[in-house]
């Protein structure tokens, strides 16, 4: 129960913190605008190339948008705190380092399963298509496990932030390779042979395909090996990013730099 509370009450209370210097409303331009117009850009690109139909630049561009708040925020939760002298407190506690960044993954997922939602909807509305009824509920879950594998991502880059001021710049670098790599505007039959080997051990890629195959009418039952492999890859990212947490950590406080900015 303690734990849970902390995973709880503490990852709300640091998510909150961003706000203390950023605007809430700037999600409207990053995180709801942005996102519709690169999902409007690419359907027009597929259009004038001839290749796929709008549903497969939707639901790809708006599953791959979940890396922006798992990614960015991820790292803002732990690389700002040092940068501000904050981090060393947090470090200081006995508080079990599990849910103290599992609590820190939370917030940023289920910000991620919005965006994400709230695209397809103002793309279905925008570009006058409609998903079949029984699909949007299975879309949400593998939404949410898109969201959750790419947090992992994010707890691995937020990791590098313990030791390295350049954590934001590698946020930028992972969300443009998940943008090529995750098969969200390319189909996977484009991609190089080694490129398309390296997009099945990302996240996104396998909710990608889960995604389109539901809107395609497919059940939950049939996607769910899709599922399972984005579940695997997301748990990896998350186990790597605990693991870079706890020696990083270790070895900031043996070098002094847990605090260096």
């Amino acid at each position: 129960m303690r734990s849970l509370r902390l995973a709880f009450i503490g990852g709300l209370l640091t998510y909150r913190g961003l706000f203390g210097w950023l605007s809430p409303w700037i999600y409207i331009p990053n995180l709801l605008v942005r996102p519709v117009i690169q999902i409007l850009l690419f359907v027009q690109i597929g259009r004038a190339a001839g290749i796929e139909n709008p549903q497969f630049f939707v639901i790809g561009n708006a599953i791959q948008f979940t890396a922006v708040p798992c990614l960015f925020g991820m790292v803002m939760t732990v690389a700002d705190e040092r940068s501000q002298k904050l981090l060393g407190i947090t470090m200081s506690s006995p508080a079990p380092r599990l849910p103290l960044f599992l609590g820190r993954a939370l917030p940023v997922a289920v910000v991620g399963l919005l965006v994400s939602a709230f695209c397809i909807a103002a793309s279905t509305v925008i570009l006058n298509f409609s998903l079949p009824g029984k699909a949007i509920a299975p879309l949400l879950l593998v939404i949410l496990v898109a969201a959750a594998s790419c947090t992992g991502l994010g707890l691995v880059n937020a990791a590098i932030g313990l030791r390295h001021r350049a954590a934001i710049v590698v946020a930028n670098i992972l969300d443009l390779l998940l943008l090529l790599l995750s098969t969200a505007d390319i189909p996977a039959r484009a991609l190089p042979h080694p490129l398309r080997v390296l997009s099945g051990y990302i996240p996104l890629t396998h909710a990608i395909a889960a995604g389109r195959q539901l809107a395609a009418g497919a059940t939950l039952q049939a996607v769910a090996p899709e599922i399972g492999r984005e579940v695997a890859v997301g748990a990896v990212y998350f186990i790597v990013g605990l693991i870079t947490l706890k020696y990083l950590e270790f070895s900031s406080r043996r070098s002094g730099s847990l605090e260096t900015a």
